[in-house]
């Protein structure tokens, strides 16, 4: 299958933009009642009909590929399809609760809140949990700080966490703003724990392991009970990092592994998209001796009737209010409607077509068994490789990461492709596979942009429907 991309050229082969056309835009007055140091006396808008207005952004988002597009193998670490129903429910006028209003007047959303943190409790074999970190990587944070706060209550002064060199990025990111010196574990030659390496690394400075579980190679720790060992015998706690519940759902906790502390990055495992970094949830789940030093609020229930209230030792708020609330309507929507056999369906589906995906395509695949993850060697860059992927009309999978594999593809299918896209991605890879070198370099071709400076793109943008007049020379 070859992929031609939207792209804003007419028949004479010019450029055809036409919300940079002076022409089309006009001054208006803009009049506020804020204060006159913030804010403008006019702006420059675009001048254009509606059917201009809906036609510009229908083709904006045709030169773009998304999850809607076609096959997208980054499911759980990134983003997955997930069933539009979730927004149905969270666009229900029902569910347009603000969040000042008393507790007796928002009895049913404080009864949805407190179902969640029940069906989360018992997802994970968590003994409590709480709703309020707004994304994963937040969760995480509030989560060391929990372990910091369950140890410095018990008198001691730990200064360390562990965290594998496979790990993702934002387990060190959280555990150094946590003030922790970060500890890097080696991975074993078969990808998992390096289980003498952790023996000799923890002591009694350590306040935590950060585990993924499966990890970002797929693999299951088979020796996770082991470590858990390990590193509750040296006082430490077992942190879970659920980037990759999804293999699990149904399946295996983490609370009956040993893992004291999780938390759930609902938009990869359930169903809550967010784009651009937000909003999001990212709920923590504790083991009972820790939960009472959980973020501030969490809902309750006395005598029949909901509540907020805050934990003994809380560690304090990390967000406003109870957390992001409709992004938890839609996790609560998804976990209600799928039930225990659909979440254990789901996870099987994941599990079994990144298995499938990896029997169809002729790479070098150096670590499994694997789960609902794999990551392929390219015998080229692989950045290249993602390049020309998209030539063939499916999205690339992450490149370069983990680095314990050469010239990485890291590829989870998730549980809703069927087995045509994924036959479709397979044909993507070993087309790319097949072909010479400088026709890979060369890709992108028939994508509405070429190679773009990422760096840039992500350190200094520039974003703005006028013509940014000299930015080439900035």
């Amino acid at each position: 299958m070859i992929y031609d991309q939207a792209r804003w050229v007419d028949d004479s082969d010019e450029v055809y933009e036409p919300l940079l056309n002076e022409k089309h835009s006009k001054e208006v007055e803009a009049d506020s009642a804020l204060p006159d140091d913030l804010t403008r006396d006019s702006l420059t808008l675009p001048d254009l009909s509606e059917p201009e207005l809906a036609r510009h952004y229908t083709r904006l988002s045709q030169m773009n590929y998304g999850v809607e597009s076609g096959p997208f193998p980054l499911g759980s670490c990134t983003m997955k399809y997930n069933p539009k129903f979730t927004e149905d429910v969270a666009a229900h006028p029902k569910a347009a609760v603000h969040p000042d209003r008393s507790t007796e007047s928002v009895q049913g959303t404080l009864e949805l809140l407190y179902n969640l943190q029940d069906y989360l409790g018992r997802i994970g074999g968590m003994d409590a949990v709480t709703l309020q970190p707004p994304a994963g990587a937040a969760g995480e944070f509030a989560g060391i700080l929990v372990a910091k706060a369950y140890h410095e209550a018990n008198g001691e002064d730990r200064s360390e966490v562990i965290v594998p060199d496979s790990a993702h990025g934002t387990n060190f990111a959280s555990a150094a703003l946590a003030g922790y010196d970060v500890v890097e574990l080696p991975g074993a030659e078969d990808g998992r724990v390096d289980v003498e390496a952790l023996e000799a690394a923890v002591g009694e400075d350590t306040a935590a392991l950060m585990l993924t579980n499966p990890n970002t190679l797929g693999l299951f720790e088979r020796d996770i009970e082991h470590i858990a060992d390990v590193v509750h015998d040296a006082g430490g706690l077992l942190y879970y990092d659920g980037a990759n519940l999804n293999a699990l759902l149904g399946r295996a906790r983490p609370g009956d592994m040993g893992f004291d502390i999780m938390h759930y990055n609902v938009h990869k495992t359930f169903a809550t998209p967010h784009g651009g970094g937000g909003p999001g949830a990212g709920p923590v789940g504790v083991t009972e001796e820790l939960a009472e030093f959980l973020p501030d609020p969490q809902v309750g229930k006395t005598n029949g009737k909901f509540e907020l209230f805050t934990p003994e030792r809380s560690v304090g708020k990390v967000h406003g209010y109870g957390g992001n609330w409709l992004v938890l309507v839609k996790a609560y929507a998804y976990i209600a409607r799928l039930g225990d056999a659909g979440l254990s369906d789901a996870s099987a589906k994941a599990v079994l077509n990144a298995n499938y995906l990896a029997s169809q395509i002729d790479y070098d695949i150096p670590f499994g068994p694997f789960h609902h993850e794999f990551v392929a060697s390219a015998d080229m860059d692989a950045a290249d490789v993602a390049k020309r992927m998209l030539d063939y009309g499916v999205h690339p999978p992450t490149t370069k990461w983990p680095e314990a594999v050469s010239e990485a593809l890291m590829t989870e299918p998730t549980e809703v492709e069927n087995k045509r896209s994924l036959d479709q991605l397979a044909t993507a890879f070993d087309r790319v596979a097949a072909e010479d070198e400088a026709t890979v370099e060369a890709a992108p071709e028939r994508t509405a942009a070429g190679r773009i400076d990422q760096v840039s793109a992500a350190r200094n943008p520039r974003l703005s429907w006028q013509a940014l007049d000299g930015a080439d020379e900035e």
